[in-house]
């Protein structure tokens, strides 16, 4: 299991030149949101994916440069104007439509800031919720991590899940509130 490590644990070390195991756990971290969100504006797998990469090598080019400063906001907000950038930049490249179409078609498609802020913020929280949860499933026996996804992800009664998991259904809530308290935990250094 690798240890989770801060954002600013991450920030700082990206600072500095050649540790490239940072620079993966970095892309891991963020290249999922970044995806799902120039997915959303409708860039196909490819482009979201090549769009993502430029968005992370951008933030680290400015990171490296003093340009991102924790005290001036959060780290999602400062990846968003990136990410918007690259997507935008990247819709602008293809082709359009069909042969009717024309460019302010293609442009007029495209979400305003505020529409498109609204679709990283979801994207985001799902990122964060899933990697979360993700490291408290490698913390968590198997029992209380079912326990808490029949609860809470699956809308499964606390009695109906002990009877499921041979638990009780005080163990089914101090499994649910476990999970629960440490993901919270994990997701506060996300984007700390």
């Amino acid at each position: 299991m690798e240890d989770w490590i801060t954002t600013s644990t991450i920030l700082a070390r990206l600072r500095g030149e050649g540790d490239d195991d940072i620079w993966e756990h970095f892309c891991r971290r963020f290249h999922r949101p970044i995806v799902g969100f120039a997915r959303s504006l409708g860039l196909n797998e490819s482009d979201a994916a090549d769009a993502a990469q430029e968005t992370l090598v951008s933030f680290l080019s400015a990171l490296r440069r003093g340009g991102y400063d924790p005290q001036k906001g959060r780290l999602n907000k400062w990846l968003f104007g990136i990410a918007y950038r690259k997507t935008l930049a990247a819709r602008r490249k293809r082709p359009l439509a069909t042969p009717n179409d024309t460019a302010s078609d293609l442009l007029a498609s495209i979400p305003d800031e505020s529409v498109a802020e609204q679709a990283w913020d979801e994207e985001w929280e799902r990122a964060v919720v899933e990697t979360c949860l993700g490291r408290v499933r490698a913390e968590v026996n198997d029992k209380t991590y079912a326990a808490f996804e029949l609860v809470v992800r699956q809308g499964v009664s606390a009695d109906a899940a002990a009877d499921r998991l041979g638990m009780s259904r005080a163990a089914i809530y101090t499994a649910k509130h476990r999970v629960l308290r440490r993901a919270r935990e994990l997701a506060a250094t996300f984007d700390d």
